[in-house]
C-alpha cells in the first residue's frame, strides 16, 4: 500500500480502517504501518485454501495469533499441532518454531497476529474528565 492511504481515517490520536481496504488477494494486510501503530507489531494474513505458512520462530517478540475467520492449523515445533477455528487464540514463544495452515480447500483463512516485547504495562485506563463509572 502506498503512504497515506486515503482509506484509513485518522484523527489526532487514532487511526481507523477496514481489513479489506489495507490489501488484497492472499498474503500480508500491514496493520501496524497502515495506522501507524508504534507500541506493538500487528499483522493480519489471508491463507489461501489449502495453504501452508513456512516454519519461522523469532529472537525477541512472543506473538499471539486470533482466527478471524476460516480454520487453520497451527504446528509448534515439538510437532503438536492445534487447530483454531474463528475466536480462537493462541500465544506463542519467541523461540518456538510454528507454521500456519489453512484447513479448508476452498476457502481463505484469515488470522491476525500481535507481536511485542517487554511486557504488560498494567491497568493504566482512566476516565475522561466528567465521566463517571456506570
Amino acid at each position: 500500500m502506498a503512504e497515506g492511504n486515503e482509506k484509513v481515517a485518522k484523527g489526532e490520536g487514532y487511526a481507523v480502517a477496514h481489513l479489506d481496504d489495507l490489501g488484497e488477494g492472499p498474503g500480508f494486510r500491514k496493520i501496524r504501518k497502515e495506522l501507524g501503530v508504534t507500541a506493538f507489531g500487528v499483522n493480519a494474513i489471508v491463507l489461501p485454501p489449502s495453504y501452508s505458512t513456512g516454519s519461522h520462530h523469532h529472537d525477541e517478540q512472543e506473538e499471539l495469533y486470533f482466527v478471524h475467520s476460516g480454520r487453520v492449523e497451527i504446528e509448534f515445533g515439538d510437532g503438536s499441532t492445534q487447530r483454531l477455528g474463528p475466536g480462537g487464540l493462541a500465544r506463542v514463544d519467541a523461540p518456538t518454531e510454528r507454521k500456519v495452515r489453512n484447513l479448508s480447500d476452498a476457502e481463505d483463512a484469515v488470522y491476525v497476529v500481535v507481536g511485542g516485547k517487554g511486557g504488560y504495562v498494567g491497568r493504566d485506563g482512566r476516565l475522561a474528565e466528567g465521566e463517571t463509572h456506570r
